[in-house]
């Protein structure tokens, strides 16, 4: 028996399999960040931190003459989601259903991948993480609803980089304000989306946990996803008509450096 407590749990073996088949294609589908960042691990659930590689002067030594320095860590943070089933619907997969409601299985794969990405892009000041968003904020680019100069201001952001000797390729996380906005606006009889794509030579990805848009260089060694324990489903009580489960991963994230990347934001943003 691991920390999941997935063996007291009263689900057959068939209802595991749909449960993490739709909770993986629901996180596949939502999350953006880890297609753009490095990602480090999973490190498994005893990871606790990540060494920074730094240190701090201690003003009191344990010994005269001794010196003592504390090293630096940021510790990783627990994201924890809990949903519900319905123990007759769990049930029916063992006589071959295979309409079972799972809309719970997906909300909770929503809000953990938008918990992720918002931990990414716009930091989570409680965990110590720091986003891409405010970490480069000196060089963001203004961006407007006239989404017919939308690639005007992704070609200044572009400009920045380079003139920061930031290499490419690059990519761009769309926010569902610009994600929609570029897709119904026509230049030259082309969605403007897809003018976009000529500009970048990265991929563009739909990020629903975005305020505005981030232009960004996928070169590497730029923003680290540190994962623990990767998103997994655990349980935790069953009552006589439902069985309580949980997805849960433990992470952090790291800005190495905030000039690989150019925030897009709305004015009234």
């Amino acid at each position: 028996m691991n920390d999941l407590l997935r063996e007291l749990a009263p689900v057959p073996a068939g209802a595991w399999q749909e449960i993490e088949a739709e909770a993986k294609r629901t996180l596949k589908a939502m999350l953006a960040a880890r297609k753009l960042v490095d990602f480090n691990g999973p490190l498994g659930w005893e990871a606790s931190a990540v060494s920074l590689g730094r240190t701090q002067a201690m003003r009191k030594a344990p010994q005269e003459g001794v010196q003592a320095r504390l090293r630096k860590v940021q510790p990783l943070v627990e994201l924890r989601v809990p949903f519900e089933l319905s123990r007759e619907e769990l049930e029916a997969v063992g006589r071959g259903a295979k309409d079972i409601a799972l809309d719970p299985v997906r909300d909770a794969a929503r809000a953990a991948a938008l918990a992720e990405d918002r931990a990414v892009f716009h930091g989570y000041a409680e965990a110590g993480i720091g986003g891409i968003v405010d970490a480069s904020a000196k060089a963001k680019c203004a961006i407007t609803e006239d989404y017919t100069q939308y690639l005007a201001s992704v070609a200044e952001a572009l400009h920045k980089l380079r003139a920061a000797g930031i290499g490419g390729p690059y990519a761009i996380a769309l926010g569902p304000r610009c994600f929609t906005g570029l897709g119904r606006t026509m230049l030259g009889g082309f969605p403007a989306i897809e003018q976009l794509r000529r500009l970048l030579d990265g991929p563009i990805v739909s990020a629903p946990a975005v305020d505005g848009a981030v232009l960004m260089s996928t070169r590497g060694g730029d923003f680290e996803l540190t994962v623990g324990q990767d998103f997994s489903i655990g349980y935790l009580e069953q009552t006589a008509g439902s069985v309580r489960l949980y997805l849960q991963e433990s992470m952090t994230f790291r800005v190495l450096s905030p000039e690989a990347a150019v925030p897009l934001a709305y004015a009234s943003g």
